[in-house]
């Protein structure tokens, strides 16, 4: 059963008003929850097989600490520069795009991409917090037919849960 894991990157930092918003870091808050939620992860029992990534710096920092946690190489991240602010239906043509060899697929990306993507799947969700973490199961073996109507929530976690 393939499943897919929607993260939004931890939270940022806002100290330098000037720094273009691609090139935010996290910020302190961030640098604690998201290995918290990394560890929640593994605590699950979650064995993934890839993880994609947008490229925008608070999202590659969440990424890398998600990995180094659940023990996924760094370098076997896919790179994504169009997962910075994708809209939902693009997140959703991304996602159908992978390959179906993968079972267990990690998404790192942003607001309000993945909140409307959770909402297209079906779950009412107003916002997924920074470092909130969405699962589906999907009752299909072909990534292209992921829909409303062969996912299932699974599961969601977030710092403040």
């Amino acid at each position: 059963m393939k499943k897919i894991i929607l993260i939004r990157h931890a939270k940022s930092d806002w100290d330098n008003p000037s720094l273009p918003d691609y090139d935010r870091q996290l910020a302190d808050r961030g640098l604690r929850d998201a290995p918290q939620m990394a560890i929640s992860l593994k605590n699950r029992g979650v064995h993934l097989d890839l993880i994609c990534s947008s490229t925008a710096q608070r999202a590659k920092q969440t990424a890398c600490i998600t990995a180094a946690v659940l023990g996924y190489q760094e370098s076997e991240i896919k790179w994504e520069k169009s997962l910075y602010h994708a809209s939902a239906s693009y997140l959703l043509q991304f996602i159908q795009s992978q390959s179906d060899q993968v079972q267990t697929l990690v998404l790192v990306g942003h607001n309000p991409g993945l909140t409307e993507l959770i909402n297209i799947l079906g779950v009412k969700l107003d916002n997924l917090p920074t470092s909130g973490q969405f699962a589906f199961s999907l009752s299909t073996d072909h990534w292209k037919e992921l829909s409303r109507d062969t996912c299932t929530f699974a599961w969601w976690d977030s710092p403040k849960k």
